[in-house]
């Protein structure tokens, strides 16, 4: 064997040989909530297996929320940690491979001898080297729980930009619907003042012809006055909520969708989620980011203890060197090689290490809280979207037939007072509880819809496109 061959072999022995992982062992902790979702009926299908296209029934929605995923600008700071994470793996990685530079040098010169009529030395060399500069053999672990964090954290950022297309897409959908029912609540409120204003017509009708009191007079006036500053009120929220859909989308409405908002029908619609334990809250890309986050803490971990060890780096190169550059092609040079290993060997560092290795565990433990505290809210989030879908329809109901039975009391409270058989106050009481129960009503059509969001917020796992997945 050449000392060539020689060397190569034992360079591979130390690099397939004697690595160890400082790292502590990754044991997932037990999620701290109960087994089971609080589920009506498990057999249904679930957030966790629908996209937003199938939760969002309204095209008109669907092209806004595309809209918003293309130009909101907090998604694109999110996707820009993602790339910041990414070329951040990218460095981490070179670490574990030797780095090899290059280098040429060519000389020519000339000598002239001032003693003699003429005489001169022409002179010329070339040379060029490869060389590997201080690699070093991981032999703890250390590079490589450093690009372990650096992945974990690469991964987890790509986990957090799924999480927040998810947001996005809940509060785009959400926004459709606030804006839908204060357009209802607006037409309400409208309908009801120009009601107000006809019952004011009748009532100075009556007062004139001395049939209805002063005190009747005044109180249709004060509800037609109270009409019109609801509908106030109500018109300044619709603004409010078109400039909030704008901001999501991130550029102005189109004109057409813009016009097409409406509460009814519900333009989201979403079942109780599919399965009965409590493991599908890891799905969540929050959770997943939590605990990608975790592992990134745990090699830190491991970073940090191999600092405690000797470090072991390796530089040399080859070189060959002749008289002109032609001399390179053509075999005519001289070559040589050196290979210089070296030992860095910790001794006192004033506590730098112990302090490294203190604030790596504190980083896992606070990432073990946050992985914790993730799955606590997640269960929060779906046992509160649960309570509610197990109740909506009965309220929904209930509220339909209040609007009917108000409706029905209003007009007959108007045929009494025309005929003179009750006073205003009749109307007044039966206008406001009619009005109450129509606002109920589209509160509670807006609870629905905002419930399905909330379910699809808290259970929805993101689906990238074929091809776009991270691999590790």
């Amino acid at each position: 064997m050449t000392r060539h061959h020689y060397l190569a072999a034992s360079l591979s022995a130390l690099v397939l040989t004697g690595c160890v992982n400082m790292a502590p062992e990754y044991e997932r902790p037990v999620a701290p909530v109960p087994a089971e979702l609080p589920v009506a009926d498990p057999s249904q299908e679930g957030a966790s297996t629908l996209t937003w296209q199938q939760v969002v029934q309204s095209e008109e929605l669907q092209e806004l929320i595309a809209l918003s995923l293309e130009q909101n600008r907090d998604l694109r700071t999110v996707a820009a940690t993602v790339e910041v994470a990414r070329a951040n793996l990218i460095t981490a990685r070179s670490g574990l491979w030797p780095s090899f530079n290059g280098s040429g040098n060519a000389q020519i010169g000339d000598t002239f001898d001032d003693s003699s009529a003429y005489s001169s030395t022409f002179s010329d060399s070339t040379s060029a080297q490869i060389g590997v500069s201080a690699w070093e053999l991981d032999f703890f672990g250390r590079i490589r729980n450093t690009n372990d964090s650096a992945l974990q954290t690469y991964l987890a950022s790509v986990e957090g930009e799924r999480a927040a297309k998810i947001s996005l897409v809940a509060s785009v959908a959400e926004a459709w619907l606030q804006l839908g029912a204060d357009k209802e609540l607006l037409r309400l409120a409208q309908q009801t003042a120009e009601s107000q204003k006809e019952s004011l017509e009748l009532t100075q009708a009556l007062f004139d012809a001395g049939t209805a009191s002063e005190i009747d007079l005044r109180r249709a006036s004060a509800s037609v006055a109270s009409a019109q500053a609801q509908a106030a009120t109500f018109e300044a929220n619709v603004r409010r909520d078109i400039n909030t859909l704008r901001y999501l989308v991130g550029t102005d409405l189109p004109p057409a969708i813009e016009a097409s908002v409406a509460l009814s029908p519900s333009p989201v619609q979403l079942n109780l989620p599919v399965g009965q334990s409590s493991s599908v809250l890891l799905r969540r890309p929050d959770v997943i980011q939590a605990e990608r986050t975790l592992l990134a803490a745990n090699a830190n971990i491991g970073a940090a203890r191999a600092a405690y060890f000797p470090s072991v780096s390796l530089s040399g190169g080859v070189g060959v060197a002749g008289g002109d550059i032609s001399d390179l092609f053509e075999g005519d040079y001289a070559s040589g090689w050196t290979f210089t290993p070296s030992v860095s060997i910790p001794i006192f560092d004033f506590g730098a290490r112990q302090g490294n290795l203190d604030a790596a565990r504190a980083n896992a433990d606070a990432a073990i809280a946050t992985y914790e505290g993730a799955i606590q809210q997640a269960f929060r989030e779906v046992a509160n979207a649960l309570a509610v879908s197990e109740t909506i329809s009965r309220r929904l109901d209930a509220l339909e037939q209040l609007a009917e039975d108000t409706s029905v009391t209003l007009n007959l409270s108007q045929e009494r007072f025309k005929s003179g058989l009750d006073d205003y106050l009749t109307v007044l009481d039966a206008q406001r509880e009619n009005y109450d129960a129509q606002q109920q009503l589209i509160q509670a059509n807006l609870d629905h819809g905002l419930n399905s969001l909330a379910l699809y917020r808290a259970l929805a796992v993101w689906k990238e496109p074929a091809g776009s997945t991270p691999s590790e």
